[in-house]
């Protein structure tokens, strides 16, 4: 069988119907890759390898779960007469970061085939890129880093990346009897925190930034302090001025609650 690639649209239109060409998208390859995002988003779900509040671009974790589990928080701080705040931050190049060294090997440790690690160890190399700046072009170089964006299998390797992080970030906080809930989207986070000071709030802010900055160095992240926000939730219809969350010691912002 001969296939005809027309050579403009105006050919194409000019072809009689019976004879026009089928034209064929370049899918197999993503069919693949989505069969084998939900092959090992199934198995890692299934081993309680996946952190249970990381939402969106999963199975049966949206959006909206994220908004509801944060109206569930405010809700029991107003029935428990307690102030609901929440410290958001944001992971900083998030997917052209992830070191492709560690993700076989965090692989590995979700209980994944050695022929898994070896063909993700292989999928990752030999890439490289290259910049354009107005007239200018950069010559290639060789990316050891990163993983494509729009991918069928970006999402399932990030939240497998991102996994250790947060089940290690959980045990210090619950080791430290801090009682802080954590929430993430994507790359995107919350520590929610209930009490019925500000700076009780502030401090439990304070040492989970700390420790949370503390960890995603040693996977080679880290929070863009840029985009870093606190607000608190009241049912008081008083005016409050809760103090600021003063983060400039640990080289990051001095960041003033939110009223909401």
């Amino acid at each position: 069988m001969t296939i005809i690639i027309p050579k403009s649209n105006k050919e194409l239109s000019n072809t009689p119907k019976a004879f026009r060409p089928i034209i064929l998208l370049n899918t197999s390859g993503k069919l693949i890759k989505k069969v084998i995002g939900n092959c090992l988003q199934f198995h890692a779900i299934s081993n309680n390898f996946i952190y249970l509040y990381q939402l969106n671009r999963l199975m049966q974790r949206s959006t909206s779960n994220a908004g509801i589990v944060l109206t569930h928080f405010i809700c029991i701080g107003w029935v428990k007469n307690t102030m609901t705040s929440t410290l958001a931050f944001n992971i900083a190049q998030f997917f052209p970061f992830l070191n492709h060294c560690l993700l076989p090997c965090i692989l590995c440790k979700a209980g994944f085939d050695l022929k898994i690690k070896h063909f993700f160890s292989n999928y990752l190399v030999g890439r490289k890129t290259w910049y354009f700046w107005n007239n200018f072009s950069s010559p290639f170089f060789n990316i050891n880093v990163g993983v494509g964006q729009g991918s069928a299998l970006s999402p399932i390797l990030s939240t497998l990346y991102l996994a250790p992080v947060f089940h290690i970030l959980e045990k210090y906080l619950k080791n430290l009897k801090i009682p802080v809930f954590i929430l993430l989207f994507v790359n995107d986070g919350l520590f929610i925190m209930q009490s019925k000071s500000f700076s009780i709030s502030n401090s439990f802010s304070f040492c989970s930034y700390n420790i949370a900055s503390f960890l995603l160095k040693k996977f080679r992240l880290i929070i863009e302090y840029s985009k870093m926000e606190v607000f608190y939730f009241s049912r008081s219809h008083r005016v409050f001025n809760p103090p600021p969350l003063d983060l400039s010691v640990l080289r990051a912002l001095i960041l003033h609650l939110k009223k909401t």
